[in-house]
């Protein structure tokens, strides 16, 4: 008797039964790429109904789509009905506007390019390509990752924004230590500082400080490292008057001066 494959297995323990085929191996390539043939085998057997942030906001895609894209689906919390054949999954702590860039790249292997959308519109897709990308963190899914990025940078720079730090403690709070994009948000935070035109400070990010020590670090790091060779004057020498408690500036004496003949 024939061995049916790990696919098929999978598909038994979660309550489905269809014809066994060839498990799919994982996308290494643009969906686009592909052919005709395995694209439309990625678009039949079993929907999972996906539902994602506080609103629950609903999508019904093809199983193989996914298990072709993140073992996720195969291997996260999905939630099966053997009633009904039908499985789902709550993703309520991510992003709509986010999934909606992650469906489309699904099934058509690209997003939308933020040079393409009027000035207006530039921010909100490079905020949403920031929650795309720690959406595809927890979905395993590293192409549209690096895909996420690149978009939040030309995004930025298109609107002349950047991201502020309620924008930036995310970052730290769903991504790991080795994150590209904790580099990236740490260096916007540390150019911010030194920017001796710009109106922000340290104090702007006193909240990710506090919250996120690896933050403080990043950012004191990526200032060193922006610096360069120049280094401020040794704090030991020089005016002792930087350092005592006065109510003249940091001079200890005021001189006063009289006007001749007085």
């Amino acid at each position: 008797m024939g061995h049916y494959s790990e696919d098929y297995q999978l598909v038994r323990r979660l309550g489905f039964v269809y014809e066994p085929r060839s498990a799919f191996r994982m996308a290494t390539t643009n969906i686009a790429n592909i052919t005709a043939k395995t694209f439309a085998e990625l678009l039949s057997g079993p929907m999972i109904d996906i539902y994602v942030g506080a609103s629950k906001r609903h999508w019904s895609l093809h199983r193989n789509i996914l298990t072709h894209h993140s073992s996720f689906f195969e291997e996260g919390d999905v939630h099966v009905d053997s009633k009904v054949e039908r499985s789902s999954i709550e993703l309520l702590d991510e992003d709509p506007t986010a999934f909606e860039l992650l469906v489309k790249w699904l099934y058509q292997g690209k997003i939308d390019d933020v040079s393409t959308l009027p000035v207006d519109q530039k921010w909100n897709h490079a905020d949403a390509c920031q929650k795309l990308y720690t959406l595809c963190h927890k979905l395993q899914m590293t192409q549209l990752k690096n895909l996420a990025i690149d978009q939040f940078r030309k995004g930025c720079n298109e609107a002349g924004l950047v991201p502020g730090p309620e924008e930036m403690r995310p970052i730290y709070e769903k991504t790991p230590p080795s994150s590209p994009f904790r580099k990236l948000v740490s260096r916007i935070a540390a150019r911010q500082i030194m920017d001796p035109d710009g109106n922000k400070d340290a104090v702007t990010y006193r909240d990710c400080f506090e919250s996120n020590a690896d933050f403080a670090i990043d950012v004191i790091n990526a200032i060193k490292d922006g610096a360069g060779p120049s280094l401020f004057d040794d704090p030991t020498e020089g005016n002792s008057c930087k350092y005592h408690e006065h109510e003249n500036g940091e001079t200890c004496h005021k001189t006063v001066k009289f006007k001749k003949g007085s």
